[in-house]
């Protein structure tokens, strides 16, 4: 029997019990280098791919701000510090906070324009490597990726 292409980069001598078992360390497989892609470039900016996350959701927040637990609730990986991961953000300059002046519980942020000036920098570099990445499938493969990937993201639920 044909070793998979994921059973020789693991270097696995044994089949996996499934596909499904296959398909979902496929997926971690990949997550991984995609990260590993993305993270290569943010590190020389100081910045790691959580910290980036934030900072375009707060982008997309606008002038508005974001508060604190919607900022977590946003995020493509749940993060549970996200108090840390913003103070961070803070001591960097790139993000604000104050306490909203309507409920004394809830904690504000916004993009500083230092912030928004670093995302600018990041999104054609950024978008460079999300094409090269996707660049082995074509437009209906990708929409394809994104549809079954949907599909199983809608069966797997939440944290």
């Amino acid at each position: 029997m044909n070793k998979s292409k994921l059973q020789q980069e693991l270097k696995q001598n044994h089949p996996f019990d499934s596909a499904a078992t296959e398909a979902v360390i496929s997926i971690h497989r990949t997550a991984d280098r995609i990260r590993a892609r993305l993270n290569a470039l943010l590190r020389s900016f100081q910045l790691t791919t959580q910290q980036y996350n934030v900072l375009r959701i707060l982008r997309g927040a606008g002038e508005t701000g974001l508060p604190t637990l919607e900022i977590r609730q946003r995020m493509i990986e749940s993060n549970p510090g996200i108090t840390r991961l913003l103070d961070r953000l803070v001591t960097k300059g790139l993000v604000h906070r104050q306490r909203c002046p309507t409920d004394r519980r809830q904690v504000l942020c916004w993009a500083t324009p230092e912030a928004l000036e670093l995302l600018a920098r990041l999104d054609q570099p950024v978008v460079e490597i999300n094409r090269q990445m996707m660049a082995v499938l074509d437009e209906d493969q990708q929409q394809q990726l994104i549809q079954l990937l949907d599909l199983v993201r809608s069966t797997v639920g939440t944290v």
